[in-house]
């Protein structure tokens, strides 16, 4: 029995020095890959872009916005910001001129489907009908 708590407690060592070793590994091929010029993410959660590394003191200054700094240490920069890709959608063009327009001439259907247009009463009026409705 003495063998097999032995035993289990080499594995948890094991493993603890081995996820320590893997994290020291992650870390350092993060902190290569900075430089001035890239945007970072800090372990408490401020954005900026790399100005400076003073790799004597392990500091790094972050421009957070123009014209504004911060100095944080180097192992607090935890993330490389990659910049989003914006992704265009298409415009969506009616075949017909008529869905652009309303006419206050419409069922009362159309004007639930168009609030836009309704005054404050009319708008007032018609969440009251609905709540009597729900009821």
């Amino acid at each position: 029995m003495t063998i097999l708590l032995f035993v289990m407690l080499a594995v948890f060592v094991f493993m603890m020095f081995r996820r320590n070793k893997k994290t020291q590994q992650q870390q350092a091929q993060l902190q290569s890959k900075f430089g001035p010029g890239v945007e970072v993410m800090t372990s408490f959660g401020l954005f900026g872009r790399i100005v400076e590394i003073d790799d004597a003191e392990n500091k790094v200054l972050l421009e957070i916005s123009p014209g504004n700094t911060a100095t944080v240490h180097r192992q607090s920069v935890t993330k490389i910001v990659e910049p989003a890709v914006a992704v265009e959608e298409p415009t969506v063009v009616p075949d017909d001129a008529s869905s652009l327009t309303f006419d206050k001439a419409d069922s009362a259907a159309t004007v639930a489907e168009a609030p836009h247009n309704e005054t404050a009463d009319e708008t007032l009026r018609r969440l009251n009908d609905e709540g009597k409705k729900d009821s």
